[in-house]
């Protein structure tokens, strides 16, 4: 496994085939991004088929992509693209918990009893035990469902894919596959990502709210931002346009590569369920640790972060992640996995200077390489005034 990408969300597909296709950079030429855009094809040469991204900073929004979003016409990447974000939808959940946290309805240290009463019972998992900061900062101990051996067959391999990507899962179907396991630790004695404690946490909100939790980012979120082309999709099965092909090879070293633009996002619910763009994710990214979504108080709660007995330089918060660059520079964010997508947001801690990435292609290239050459350029790079610190 390669432990930069160990956090990447609903679905972990960390594969080694390689599929060859041409590296078109587009985009305004700008030397303060020369190395990012140098890693954006770097990504498709080590096979990925494209590669999208959006940085701002003090100087403005710039883009760049290099591939194709489409291998059977040669269609070029648009930096417009709207993609499968996966588990950076975590940031978005945990910002509307610490919402009603800050209104007074709810608190991160009651119990998901409390709000979910006889939900999580089984095979050793008592809800009276675990609370909902437990369940943000992934200290809980419930299982991922995503390690369900069913699940993973049905999902996670081509045969199962093709039959079943257009099933429509509810969060309890989820929450209950991994109620089928014991859980991995007790609560608050460790660490371990798992995406059920998103799927339960957007139970929460609409526990507490009467409103599904989709309904809750757009409102509170989506729409105060304007991020236009970000949604919670439902079942829907399609991506908006502009939109590249997602393709997949569900861990096939050198095996077919298949097309899985289409598929129905309930099975990653709350835990990655959201679809967005790279100028979005900067824009959300940036206004949150800017302090534009949440209190003080609030904030410093989701930046309290744990170790992820991952890697040393990666701290856990609220559906916040600390990246320690080679640089030294502190980066805040999420990363996110689903088929055929691999995406990156991360933001310096003054909400300053943002990025993201996206590749359409879930077994090749690294958006750790694009991240580190845009916040720690050479140092006679322009973009060498990133802010550092926690």
């Amino acid at each position: 496994m390669r432990v930069r990408t160990a956090l990447v969300g609903t679905t972990v597909l960390l594969l080694s085939a390689a599929l060859a296709g041409p590296a078109v950079a587009a985009g305004p030429a700008s030397p303060g991004h020369t190395a990012t855009r140098e890693a954006l094809e770097a990504a498709v040469t080590a096979g990925a088929p494209g590669a999208t991204a959006t940085a701002r900073d003090g100087h403005g929004t710039w883009s760049a992509t290099a591939g194709v979003g489409d291998t059977r016409t040669g269609r070029p990447r648009s930096a417009a693209d709207h993609y499968r974000v996966a588990s950076i939808t975590k940031t978005f959940v945990a910002t509307v918990l610490l919402q009603l946290e800050a209104e007074g309805r709810l608190s991160l240290d009651d119990s998901v009893e409390r709000w979910l009463p006889g939900v999580v019972r089984g095979h050793g998992h008592d809800g009276r035990e675990v609370t909902l900061r437990q369940l943000l900062n992934h200290t809980s101990g419930i299982h991922d469902y995503l390690d369900d051996p069913e699940f993973r067959r049905d999902y996670f391999t081509a045969a199962g894919f093709a039959e079943h990507r257009y099933d429509t899962l509810t969060p309890r179907h989820l929450v209950g596959l991994a109620l089928r396991h014991e859980p991995d630790f007790a609560p608050g004695t460790s660490w371990g990502y798992s995406n059920t404690n998103y799927v339960l946490a957007g139970m929460v909100i609409e526990k507490v709210t009467g409103r599904p939790y989709g309904t809750e980012i757009t409102r509170r979120i989506i729409a105060p931002l304007h991020l236009g082309a970000t949604s919670v999709p439902g079942t829907r099965v399609t991506l908006p346009r502009p939109r590249s092909r997602a393709y997949s090879t569900f861990k096939v070293p050198g095996g077919p590569v298949y097309d899985v633009t289409e598929l129905n996002p309930s099975l990653a619910s709350a835990s990655g369920e959201m679809i967005s763009d790279s100028a979005d994710l900067s824009r959300f990214y940036g206004a949150l640790l800017r302090g534009e979504l949440l209190p003080p108080r609030q904030l410093k709660e989701m930046k309290t972060t744990v170790d992820t007995k991952v890697a040393p330089n990666i701290r856990y918060g609220l559906g916040l992640m600390d990246t320690r660059l080679a640089c030294g520079v502190h980066v805040w964010g999420h990363t996110g996995g689903i088929h055929g997508s691999l995406s990156e947001a991360e933001t310096t801690a003054d909400g300053r200077h943002s990025l993201a990435v996206n590749l359409n292609g879930d077994w090749a290239g690294e958006t750790s390489d694009v991240v580190e050459k845009e916040f720690c350029p050479p140092a006679s790079h322009p973009a060498t005034r990133v802010s550092a610190g926690r």
